[in-house]
């Protein structure tokens, strides 16, 4: 059986703080010496490397929408635009 990728919490994009929040989270692996996913050969700064992932949209991170009462959704930030 076939997974829809269908978004059923929330807004079928990433909010302001979900980016923000996948953003600050990955600049710090980066910092501390995660493999970098993307070509930065341009970019130094770990926040820039990090944004630069997100647009690929190439991490492999699932961000979790819950409701109010206690349902969740788990999306994969591919699903997301």
């Amino acid at each position: 059986m076939q997974q829809e990728n269908l978004v059923n919490v929330g807004p079928p994009k990433t909010t302001r703080f979900e980016k923000a929040r996948i953003v600050g989270a990955r600049a710090l692996q980066i910092s501390m010496g995660a493999p970098i996913l993307v070509d930065a050969e341009e970019n130094t700064n770990p926040i820039d490397i990090a944004v630069t992932e997100l647009n690929a949209k190439i991490l492999p991170i699932t961000i979790r929408r819950t409701l109010p009462d206690s349902t969740f959704q788990d999306i994969p930030l591919k699903w997301l635009s």
